[in-house]
């Protein structure tokens, strides 16, 4: 863990530390922008207008000073779903309200809440979202456009790498720009020395492709097509679009971007605050400035925001030390963007292809199932059901169901109950053992249980398996035993212990500490 601690903004080693750090999130944050863009069907230079608000706007406003938002690739699948069936001029309409959702909830003081999802569902979101960046941008880097959905473009992958080895066209060379990028990257983070990984690896990955694009003058394939002025890819919001927002499916989008978008900005947060030891996230004002981001988003036209733990990483590695290493970053990418977007021109699209390709395989690497499995099977079928479902039909769907499959388990867990009687023979002794949770929806049937004992009968209570004990069921017991008591009967129960199981639930809600969010 970094050692960032808390500084005031007016130091000036503190600002230089900021300075350098907002440079090297900066280097990290331009291809993503780009690379992210593409993959989600609007120009690239939409995305690095995301990041430059991202940057400015919600690195001023933020709950949580280290984390660096822009635009993300766990939204490409939603936003490239969107963008298809309503067009880029309705994005911005769907994002500006997704972000005033947002802002209402922080308002609220919801933004705890967005928390309360199952770790499985979130990393198999994310890990559903690594299989269909992988597969759709595999086709992009082969210079192809996606074929459709995750499970198509995923069973296509063969047929078109076969279909570029047999033709050797432009799309053998593209795919071969594209594996140098991921190969450079690989290498770079395997094989240079600490003191130079501070440039990113996206970054060298992308510069090298770009010069052995320019050297072998590979004039053939696709590169980035960006406008001298970027913000003329800005799509101002109508009074006729903004009228469509009563319309089901448009409905549906802004509340599936303000749920995703939320749920990924805060689980980054609580990332964030494991990485140093400065001042932790207010959740409420996190989102709250994830809701003026996205605003602001939408009524330009671009991509929607979220924070992002690569470039927060980034950020703490490279000693950023408040608030100001976002907002310089997003500096940064303005100046670029204003006085050198010619540059961009050079970069093939396969190679910011390639890059995404890269970042979809690692969140699609199931390495949480080994911190999942600490929590039961259970657990690792909800992470594994929920990567399927969004393969196979869509992220909200699959996302939705992982959540429909938490709240189940959430229900038997409370409901189950086990009690097992054992009557020693020849004796008046009978042990009753406790496996699960005692709580009201299963009092009838502790209490039919207790009836049926005979009155004068010596009653053993083993609570070892009880993982929980509602205040109802305690009140059960130890009214039962005043009446077995006065028929002549006993009743021995660590009732201490039953009352510390009680209480333990009541002050932590029960729940293991989940696995830390993958980035």
């Amino acid at each position: 863990m970094t050692t960032t601690t808390a500084t005031p903004d007016g130091s000036s080693s503190v600002f230089g530390k900021d300075l350098l750090a907002s440079f090297v999130v900066f280097l990290v944050a331009l291809p993503l922008c780009m690379g992210v863009a593409i993959a989600s069907g609007m120009p690239p230079t939409s995305g690095i207008i995301t990041g430059i608000i991202g940057g400015i706007v919600v690195g001023y406003f933020a709950g949580s000073p280290l984390q660096v938002s822009g635009p993300a690739a766990g939204l490409t699948v939603l936003v490239l779903d969107l963008v298809r069936a309503h067009g880029p001029e309705m994005l911005g309409v769907i994002v500006l309200f997704a972000g005033l959702l947002q802002f209402t909830a922080g308002q609220l003081k919801l933004g705890q809440w967005f928390r309360a999802v199952s770790p499985a569902v979130i990393h198999g979101m994310l890990a559903g979202i690594g299989v269909l960046i992988f597969a759709s941008q595999f086709h992009v880097m082969l210079d192809s456009a996606p074929l459709g959905n995750g499970l198509q473009n995923l069973l296509g992958i063969p047929t078109a790498l076969m279909s570029a080895l047999r033709v050797g066209d432009h799309h053998l060379t593209a795919g071969e720009i594209g594996v140098l990028t991921i190969a450079t990257m690989v290498a770079w983070n395997a094989f240079v020395p600490k003191t130079l990984r501070m440039v990113p690896a996206p970054l060298v990955g992308v510069l090298v492709a770009m010069t052995v694009a320019g050297v072998f003058r590979l004039n053939h394939i696709h590169y980035v097509d960006v406008p001298s002025n970027i913000w003329a890819v800005t799509i101002l919001p109508t009074p006729d679009r903004l009228m469509r927002i009563i319309e089901p499916a448009i409905l549906i989008g802004i509340v599936s971007i303000a749920l995703i978008a939320s749920a990924e900005s805060l689980l980054c947060a609580t990332a964030v605050d494991q990485m140093h030891t400065g001042q932790r996230t207010r959740y409420n004002q996190e989102l709250k400035s994830q809701g003026i981001g996205n605003a602001i988003c939408g009524l330009l036209g671009v991509l929607p925001l979220t924070g992002v733990v690569v470039r927060s990483s980034a950020n703490v590695e490279a000693g950023g030390q408040t608030r100001n290493s976002a907002i310089l970053h997003g500096l940064w990418l303005l100046l670029f963007a204003s006085v050198l977007p010619f540059t961009l021109r050079y970069i093939p699209v396969s190679a910011l292809a390639g890059v995404l390709v890269h970042t979809g395989y690692k969140l699609a690497y199931p390495k949480i199932i080994t911190a999942l499995r600490q929590y039961g099977r259970s657990e690792v079928a909800i992470y594994a059901i929920t990567v399927v479902a969004i393969v196979a039909t869509d992220l909200l769907k699959g996302v939705l169901l992982g959540v429909v499959l938490s709240l189940a388990k959430l229900i038997y867990v409370f409901s189950y109950l086990d009690i097992r009687k054992e009557q020693s023979p020849g004796s008046n002794r009978i042990d009753l053992h406790l496996t699960g949770s005692a709580t009201v929806v299963r009092l009838p049937t502790l209490a039919t249980i207790l009836e049926e004992l005979p009155p004068t009968s010596e009653i053993h209570v083993h609570i070892e398996g009880l993982s929980y004990i509602d205040h109802a069921c305690i009140d059960l017991l130890t009214n039962w035993n005043t009446q077995h008591d006065a028929a002549g009967g006993s009743l021995t129960i660590e009732w201490d212990a039953l009352t510390a199981k009680y209480r333990s639930r009541g002050r932590n809600g029960g729940a293991a500490t989940p696995p830390t969010p993958a980035g």
